[in-house]
């Protein structure tokens, strides 16, 4: 169907969920005869690299996003930083001009990077969150989410259109502004039926300093737990290294075949609670324990959500114990929505006059 027309994906860089989300993407292109470029920056791009070593990558600036330490000072960091994001964009903006010449692209698929778009070939926007939730400020941050991707030809949103669904008003608008198609929520994971080998699965990632504060916390928790823990500490480093700690055997991170295995063997799952970790655990009908990133309002929202509807239970990282795991059991865990997503006609986009 594309017939190797090349088609620049470009996910942001933050936490590991923008690109893992893209794999299954970038997969159904390869099979379509599209030609994928791999851009993004920092862990992102080295996860996809890792992924598809044979495929042409890019770097693009970075957004340099950094959590704050402290939860309730994430958007006060977030509006301080926003100069220096919307600086990685304007450079980002003037590369993509050059790179769609360099490379003779003939469409694009950003996920969530907000210079990567062209007037002259059709470009994509990938988001959950057509609704930008900022505590009070969320009206203002949602409008200008919004006028950036209206600028973009189509917005995909990993998720099901109507109801029941995992995004709520995340990625729901009461009116359409722009043309949305929803692809069901996508992930890189098969569920399968194999042997329990673990008893807990901790699978963390998400930009620093968080991801080390929540790494340690659990660290010195966790010896508490009664049964086998594998745990991913979600640092994508040159080699593979694998750690006995305790009841816990340690990864410094995995790639998708091995994450699908452990998944699998695993009776639950202990994560932050980011939209791709909800679509892979809802692929994989999991049971699940959820500590959001302090701070951030998506994934507070996103986990008091699945706790209200009985799904998945949470707690706050200073407030996380052992025994909090043991409210998993009378929780009804995710369960897959079964959409077949329809490439064809999604990528009839890039297939040009």
């Amino acid at each position: 169907m594309g017939k190797n027309r090349r088609i620049l994906v470009a996910p942001l860089n933050w936490g590991l969920g923008h690109a893992t989300r893209c794999i299954p993407i970038i997969e159904a292109l390869l099979a379509h005869n599209f030609t994928p470029v791999i851009a993004s920056d920092g862990v992102a791009l080295s996860l996809l690299r890792k992924e598809f070593p044979s495929l042409e990558a890019v770097e693009l600036p970075s957004y340099k996003i950094e959590y704050a330490k402290e939860g309730k000072n994430f958007k006060l960091k977030m509006m301080w930083d926003s100069p220096k994001i919307m600086k990685a964009v304007k450079a980002e903006k003037l590369l993509i001009k050059q790179l769609i010449e360099d490379l003779k692209i003939d469409g694009i698929i950003s996920d969530n990077r907000l210079g990567v778009r062209s007037k002259t070939i059709p470009s994509v926007f990938i988001t959950h969150q057509l609704n930008v939730l900022t505590g009070n400020t969320t009206w203002f941050s949602s409008k200008m989410h919004q006028a950036i991707i209206k600028k973009y030809d189509e917005c995909w949103v990993p998720d099901v259109a109507g109801k029941p669904n995992l995004t709520g008003k995340l990625g729901h608008l009461k009116k359409e502004k722009f043309p949305i198609k929803y692809i069901g929520p996508i992930s890189r994971l098969q569920k399968k039926n194999l042997e329990k080998k673990y008893d807990l699965m901790v699978i963390i990632s998400g930009p620093e300093p968080q991801r080390t504060l929540l790494e340690n916390h659990l660290l010195n928790e966790l010896p508490n737990f009664d049964g086998n823990v594998i745990f991913i500490r979600g640092k994508i480093q040159p080699e593979q290294q694998i750690q006995q700690h305790k009841n816990m055997k340690i990864y410094n991170f995995m790639n998708s075949a091995e994450l699908e295995t452990a998944f699998n063997q695993s009776e639950m799952v202990l994560s932050r609670s980011g939209y791709t970790t909800v679509m892979d655990l809802a692929k994989l009908e999991k049971k699940a324990f959820f500590i959001p990133t302090p701070g951030q309002y998506e994934q507070e929202y996103l986990a008091e959500r699945l706790k209200k509807h009985e799904i998945v239970p949470y707690c706050s990282q200073e407030e996380f114990t052992v025994k909090k795991l043991k409210k998993v059991a009378i929780y009804k865990g995710l369960s897959a929505f079964t959409t077949e997503l329809n490439f064809d006609n999604l990528f009839n986009l890039f297939q040009g006059k």
